[in-house]
């Protein structure tokens, strides 16, 4: 299955790519939003390069100044990799008009715009410090399972498993040998 993006309201239709020919032109609606919108079949440079570029990332997770974050499970079941930054990452659902340090790709409306927030601070000793708080959302932020309140403000290490929605993340911080 082939996922193609609506260029109005960035919303996902799926089709069997198999069941048409490299070249070939299709045309899509959009459920969403009615627009109407055209695809060619075949190799895409800009997708080779973002593949390239994902590879790339993917090797050098937790090799980062100040670490990253990797979605392990979503609706659309494919793993992102986002590099965090040192002071808040907010981290939300990629929606058009919203500005987030971490923009996950999905269609999970349990998870808000703006849903939480990942602090990276760089400690006196020259250690790095990660705290999650709840951004406030609607459905809550779970760390390992047990819900944070919106004022709770706790420290996470390396291996961290974060759910927001329907959407498990897991933290990686640098390696500490480099």
């Amino acid at each position: 299955m082939k996922r193609v993006r609506c260029p109005k309201c960035e919303n996902y239709l799926t089709f069997d790519e198999t069941k048409y020919q490299e070249g070939q032109s299709l045309v899509f609606v959009c459920d969403h939003c009615k627009k109407q919108f055209a695809i060619r079949l075949g190799k895409s440079k800009t997708e080779a390069t973002r593949k390239e570029a994902q590879a790339r990332l993917d090797e050098t997770v937790g090799k980062g100044e100040w670490g990253s974050i990797v979605v392990i499970e979503n609706v659309f079941g494919f793993k992102q990799v986002f590099p965090l930054q040192e002071g808040d990452n907010i981290i939300g659902r990629r929606c058009i008009g919203t500005t987030v340090q971490v923009p996950i790709e999905t269609s999970d409306m349990s998870m808000d715009r703006r849903h939480c927030i990942i602090r990276v601070k760089k400690e006196k000793d020259g250690s790095l410090s990660h705290t999650l708080r709840d951004a406030p959302s609607l459905t809550g932020t779970f760390l390992n399972n047990d819900i944070l309140s919106d004022k709770d403000r706790v420290r996470i290490y390396d291996g961290a498993v974060v759910t927001i929605g329907a959407t498990t993340f897991i933290l990686h911080t640098p390696d500490k040998a480099e």
